[in-house]
């Protein structure tokens, strides 16, 4: 009985979809809280509104937690942004977001994915690194960071089929 009372209140894990143009007013707080300089929602309404852009979403009964967003090319995609609610970080959610978004990308056709990441991001390069993304180029000064030096962007790399 007790474990039957246990697992009305235990947490469900997220669940998984597509984002569209509906969901630009809950990620773009998300966005901002997640970045120096967050998105609008318009800007990311224009992005879900965008045929190359290709989204998905976690959510959390209504609430949205996260979020992945990556432009489409031919075979070449570029995540543009990735980004989890600041209380539910370090329990493996944009890794499950990333896992599904790469597989997504792959099934579109995609070979190749680019991304940058701010050299100071070590969440953020352990998650891509266990994902099989390699460095491949480093623009210096590229972030901006208020009282601070500018951070370099690390050019990130992996390829989807071979």
């Amino acid at each position: 009985m007790i474990g039957f009372v246990r697992s009305l209140f235990a947490a469900r894990a997220p669940a998984l979809s597509d984002a569209s143009a509906r969901d630009a007013a809950a990620i773009a707080p998300l966005h901002a809280a997640s970045f120096h300089r967050g998105w609008s929602e318009q800007e990311v309404e224009g992005l879900l509104l965008d045929r190359l852009v290709v989204a998905h979403r976690a959510l959390a009964g209504r609430a949205l937690i996260g979020f992945i967003m990556s432009r489409q090319v031919e075979d070449e995609a570029e995540i543009l942004s990735v980004a989890v609610d600041p209380a539910r970080r370090g329990r493996g959610l944009a890794g499950d977001l990333l896992t599904l978004h790469l597989r997504r990308l792959a099934g579109l056709g995609a070979r190749t994915v680019f991304l940058e990441v701010d050299e100071n991001n070590k969440p953020a390069i352990r998650l891509y690194d266990r994902a099989g993304f390699a460095q491949i180029s480093k623009r210096p000064n590229y972030y901006a960071t208020p009282g601070a030096k500018p951070a370099a962007a690390l050019v990130l790399r992996r390829d989807l089929m071979g």
